[in-house]
């Protein structure tokens, strides 16, 4: 019997006006200290991170739990120090010298089988490479997670990713701060694309939690679920 698909947990910061990043070259801070506190946890109680191409070209992130206590207790409870990093390419344009391949522990890297030899050339020795077929399935993938050990994922973007789970149904459970901030900016990326969702517009999400942290309002719904 194959193992359950991980739990998938989607984790984003995003102003007021539902940005996560303006359109400047540097990367736009949303959340406090005691939220990015907040979300170490988050990755620390997860057995892997997962975070789309687009993003690790754009920001070019090492996706590390950063608290040496939580690393440490993960290696007590028996778990690897760090949790396997996931990420997603279809194009294969990634580049050997971005942080992610050279920090942690391992990692994985979900393509097409267009685009797998190149990434298998580009990654050899840094990363396992995976192909879905003529497209990323996520479905598959999550079936794959499952075989390697995953039972809680936890997605940080970006936006393409964060819309694919909502819009399949993959979603089990989002971690959404909203910063006092407003971007303003038509251009700027947004949590989530314009697709269709399960449901449609009025499907009300069950909101487990809502609590501020720091001058951060985090909310965390249950997008499977439905208010009663």
């Amino acid at each position: 019997m194959a193992p359950a698909r991980p739990f998938v947990l989607l984790s984003v910061a995003t102003s007021i006006d539902g940005h996560i990043d303006d359109t400047t070259a540097d990367r736009l801070l949303l959340s406090n200290a005691d939220d990015f506190d907040r979300v170490d946890q988050v990755r620390a109680d997860s057995d892997a991170i997962l975070v789309g191409g687009n993003t690790l070209r754009r920001d070019n992130p090492r996706l590390l739990v950063n608290s040496d206590k939580r690393r440490a207790e993960r290696v007590a409870a028996g778990k690897p120090e760090f949790p396997l990093k996931v990420t997603i390419s279809a194009s294969g344009d990634l580049s050997r010298d971005l942080k992610f391949w050279h920090h942690g522990d391992k990692k994985v890297v979900y393509t097409t089988d267009e685009a797998a030899p190149k990434l298998r050339e580009t990654l050899n020795g840094l990363a396992d490479v995976v192909s879905t077929g003529t497209a990323v399935d996520f479905g598959a993938m999550l079936d794959d997670l499952a075989q390697r050990g995953v039972e809680r994922l936890m997605v940080e973007g970006g936006g393409q990713i964060h819309t694919q789970f909502l819009s399949q149904g993959l979603a089990d459970e989002i971690h959404l701060a909203i910063a006092p901030l407003l971007v303003g900016d038509a251009a700027a990326p947004r949590f989530v694309h314009p697709a269709e969702f399960p449901g449609g517009s009025t499907h009300r999400m069950k909101l487990i939690e809502a609590r501020p942290v720091g001058d951060v309002v985090l909310l965390r719904y249950a997008p499977k679920e439905s208010v009663s």
